[in-house]
This record gives structure tokens, sequence and C-alpha cells, in this order.
């Protein structure tokens, strides 16, 4: 008996619950009540009451076909507040496009883009396609956030998505420049709580912690705005404060390469993230491929910038491991005075080319991050790392950048990262500048290089 095909045009909604194998493996019995519980009591109900059909269940999530765009914009708006109590996250994506369906199932490229879309959504968010935009901007009591074109897996052009968002959200309308972030709070492994924040859309790109970081400073420093908001055009952004500084808890005792991971590890699960990209600047380079050694599965794309395998204390240097001391003890002497003169050996250290406002928010970064006793405690466990071996062991793609005139980070520890990760790319930077300031030409090539790596499959 021969089975029917048929192509036409549909309105398909694609869905997956967020962090499903990492649910699975802390509580099988629970996560399983928890969807099951979702498809009765939200999902099957809603699907049939706006005229749709579930075509399949995926075993985490589920494929649905609609006959209007708006009644699948509505059934999953409403879904999504129905399921904001569970105990569970759902994506979802929703296209309007060609398919090929038989008795059965659906198919084609209507099908693979919702699912495509589905993946950059926001754990209880939705995503839609241009296409649907244009049929429900008019039509339906929601906002809806532009999020620009994406490069999708297997798809040849790229494709404009936008958000879906309850009228009254303060985030980011259709032609809004402004991007908002939202900080949010989650526990490590040994009890220290860490701030964390997420802003903008698209494929997730992880942002490690690395010393001098503040969440609410950094976003309006003439030193970090324009690294998160470039990053944050293309992509959802994730990043987060290192333990003992910024929003994060002060307390903290231990400063372990382990203790950080493990903070890693925290903040990516809390964010509802299984495969991202992970990006590392300076002391967050050590963590970011200690983290991709142990969980390669997890990483689609290593960026590394302005690191290094060896601590000062391990650079086979007297020169280096003498300047770790002397910069220890400017550290603990004059931290977290308010005249900046002990701190302004930093700021011409971390950036020489910075102008008079820019070395002045660096040195007001340094006293409001962590206190002088804090600070010292990250120094000392800084200028302790070595995992040369640890990077030998690494098997995701990764891109190395380093600035040839640093003077924080010699460029031959960039080059010696490089040679020792295999099959890494290594692209020299002309500047001098630590943390590559946004007048600089090394920025755009930052940038492009950066971008480029992350589009690569």
């Amino acid at each position: 008996m021969s089975t029917q095909v048929e192509r036409r045009l549909a309105a398909v909604l694609a869905a997956d619950v967020v962090g499903y194998t990492r649910l699975m493996e802390a509580d099988e019995e629970a996560t399983l009540a928890a969807w099951w519980g979702a498809r009765k009591e939200v999902i099957d109900p809603g699907i049939a009451a706006h005229g749709g059909r579930i075509v399949k269940h995926t075993g985490d999530g589920f494929l649905a076909e609609f006959g209007t765009v708006v009644e699948a914009v509505r059934c999953a708006t409403e879904m999504q507040q129905g399921l904001a109590a569970a105990a569970i996250d759902f994506r979802m994506g929703i296209n309007l496009g060609d398919i090929v369906a038989d008795d059965e199932d659906i198919y084609g490229d209507g099908v693979n883009l919702a699912a495509r879309i589905e993946a950059l959504a926001d754990p209880g968010g939705i995503c839609i396609s241009s296409s649907v935009y244009d049929q429900v901007h008019k039509k339906l009591d929601l906002g809806f956030e532009d999020c620009g074109e994406h490069r999708l897996k297997n798809v040849s052009t790229p494709v404009r998505v936008f958000k879906v968002r309850p009228v009254g959200s303060t985030a980011k309308a259709v032609g809004d420049a402004n991007l908002e972030q939202e900080i949010r709070f989650c526990t490590s492994s040994d009890g220290v709580g860490l701030a964390y924040a997420s802003v903008g859309s698209g494929p997730p790109l992880v942002k490690s912690a690395n010393w001098l970081n503040h969440l609410e400073y950094d976003w309006e420093s003439p030193i970090w705005r324009h690294v998160l908001r470039d990053l944050a055009a293309h992509h959802r952004l994730v990043r987060y404060d290192a333990r003992g500084s910024g929003l994060s808890d002060r307390e903290v005792s231990d400063f372990s390469l382990e203790s950080r991971v493990a903070d890693l590890e925290a903040v990516v699960d809390a964010a509802g993230l299984e495969r991202f990209a992970l990006l590392g600047i300076s002391q967050g380079c050590a963590v970011s491929f200690a983290f991709a050694a142990r969980q390669p599965e997890r990483i689609s794309h290593l960026v590394l910038y302005g690191g290094y395998l060896r601590g000062r204390n391990h650079r086979g240097s007297v020169a280096a491991a003498g300047e770790a001391e002397a910069l220890e003890t400017l550290i603990h002497q004059g931290w977290g005075q308010e005249n900046p003169a002990f701190r302004q050996v930093f700021t011409s250290l971390f950036v020489p080319d910075g102008s008079a406002e820019q070395m002045q928010w660096f040195n007001d970064l340094m006293r409001i991050t962590a206190t002088p006793e804090t600070a010292t405690l990250i120094w000392r466990a800084l200028n302790e790392i070595e995992v040369s071996d640890l990077a030998q062991e690494l098997s995701v793609p990764t891109l190395v950048l380093h600035c040839r005139e640093d003077a924080i980070v010699p460029f031959e520890e960039g080059r010696r990262m490089a040679a020792t990760i295999p099959g890494a790319r290594f692209v020299a930077l002309e500047g001098r500048n630590h943390l590559i300031l946004e007048h600089e030409p090394a920025w755009k090539r930052f940038l492009a290089e950066v971008e480029g790596f992350l589009a690569s499959e």
C-alpha cells in the first residue's frame, strides 16, 4: 500500500526541553513526570484548542503543525505562560514554509528551519522566522524583538529571526538598538554564590570570568562596553562575575582552577545551555580550556584571547617571578585606596594606550571589583597556573588571538598556548593593550576573526 505524499504551506512549531540530558542524569523519574505532566495539562490540550496537530513527540520535545501562523504563535505564547510554573523549561521555534507530508510525518525546509530557530530561543522563550513575523506582528497583541539575521546550520542563506515578547516587556523592541542585560544568581558546587548575566539573542556565547569583571560596571565602561555590545549583537552572550569579585560572593578563600571550572559549569547549567561557544580572555583562558577538555561535547567553538598556560611563577624566569611578587605588594598596599597611584601601575600595563577617561574607569574597576585581601589571593592563584598538560587534551575547534606587544601576558605565552592545543588556529593582533580598546584597528580584526570562526562548522 503506497503512502500518500503531499506538499503544502504550513506553520510549523518545534519545541524541546531545556537541558533535558542533564535533567535526566540528575533525576530521571522527576524529569519524566514533569515532561508527561506538561504534555497532559498544557501542551496536548493547547495545540488541539488552536486547531493544530502534534506530528510527533521527540523524546525531549515535539513537532506540531498549524493551519495559520496566528494560531501557532497564540498557542506557543499560551503554552509558555502555562508552563511557567513547571519544573522544566521549553524553547519554541515557529516557521512558515513549504513542507512535504505523508500519512505520519512532515519533512522539508519548513520543518528544518523551525528546528534551527527553536535552538536560538531563550529558556521559556519563543523565536519566529521573518515569514511568521510578517504575518502576525499587526494581528497579535505581543511585542517582537528583532534579533537580526543568523546563519543557521545547513541553511544556505541568512535567516532573520524575531523573539516573541509579552506586551510590557522591558527587553529590546524592534528598531531599538539598546540591549538590556538580565542579571541572575546561582550557586557553585561548594556553595559560593555567583552572579551571571544574559544579553542579546542568537547562538549562545559564554564568556568565562576573568579577574577584573563587574557585571553592572562593565556594561557602562569604555573598557568593556564595546566588547559586550558587539558580541551580543549576534549572540546570546552569557557572562558572570568570578568568585570573590563583582556581584558574586566576596567572602571566598578557594580560588583554585578546580573551583573556577565548577563555577563555569554552575553558570551554564543555570542558564540552561547544553552546547555553546566559549570565550576565554586572559586568566579566563585556562578555565575555558579546562572545561572544554573535560566536557568537549558541550563546546561548539573555543575562542582564547590574551591567555597563557603558565602563570608567572612557572615561566622559568627570575624576572617574571620577581614581577609577580612586586605587583602583589602593590595590590595589597594600594588596591582599596581612593588615591589610584598604586593601581595606576596595573592600568598602564593593561591599557597603555588608553585615554584619560579609560584609565580612570580601569582604576575604579580595580577598586570596586574586589577587596585588597581577596585581590591578593586571586593574584597568587593566577601566578601558580600551570595547565600545559591539560591543553594537549583539547579536541574542540579552537581560535587563539594575542596582541604582539601585550605587556601583561607576553606574546610568546599566547603563541605557546596555540602551539600546545591540537589544531588551534593562531591570530597575531597588532597592539599594546591587553584589553583591546574600541578605537584600535585590532578590535575590528578581532571581531571579524571571532565572528568568522563562530560561523564555521
